[in-house]
């Protein structure tokens, strides 16, 4: 099998398994702010990280540059989010490099224009104001972002749950984790539908709750 068909493999793993399952199972969940700017947002890829000064993304542009084809750009962007650090121009330039999303601690733009070219973006808000190209910052080293680290090659699931990054060294333990938390709902799924409640599956004491028996 080759790399991109081994990578295809393990992506469509990861995008059925869902981000809600693969973070009960050992990926690291980013915080909620972290979100699909347009409904179906989803994407499972290796990162490529970067780092922004505050109100600038120059390091952004030159990630583009140096994202491998096939991989998703992570950003983190500091504590100011009221920027929009991407937008449109960028959505094209990424696409033309095989570059496959972004999930960025931090404001983009042009949304109607990303839902239209159907790049999957997660991101903490939209804003208007562009950001400045001088400041430093990284490009593809190891990054803090929305406080979870991300390392070059780890793997990235985002859909309409939320986001959450596979370690690269923990990708069997968490596939194989998630894999048994699935088929376990399953079975409480068939469970539920012949009759059984969530009390009885769960071993709940109803006692804690006050008002009348139903």
């Amino acid at each position: 099998m080759s790399v991109s068909d081994a990578r295809a493999e393990i992506s469509g793993r990861l995008l059925e398994l869902g981000a809600a399952t693969l973070g009960e199972s050992g990926a690291h969940r980013m915080p909620p702010r972290v979100h699909g700017v347009w409904p179906g947002a989803r994407l499972a890829a290796p990162a490529f990280p970067a780092s922004c000064t505050r109100g600038d993304n120059l390091a952004i542009h030159v990630a583009v540059t140096r994202a491998p084809a096939g991989s998703v750009l992570v950003v983190d962007i500091g504590d100011t989010h009221d920027f929009g650090y991407w937008g449109e121009v960028l959505t094209t330039a990424a696409e033309t490099r095989g570059i496959l999303g972004l999930v960025i601690d931090g404001g983009v733009r042009d949304v109607a224009a990303l839902e239209a070219h159907g790049f999957p973006v997660f991101a903490t808000t939209v804003a208007l104001t562009g950001a400045s190209k001088r400041a430093a910052g990284t490009a593809g080293v190891t990054t803090r972002v929305a406080g979870v680290s991300v390392a070059p090659g780890d793997w990235v699931v985002g859909d309409a749950d939320g986001v959450v990054v596979v370690p690269a060294a923990a990708l069997d333990d968490v596939l194989a984790a998630a894999a048994a938390r699935s088929a376990k709902e399953a079975a409480l799924f068939e469970a539920l539908r012949a009759g059984a409640t969530t009390i009885e599956l769960l071993d709940l004491d109803p006692s804690h709750i006050d008002g009348p028996a139903g």
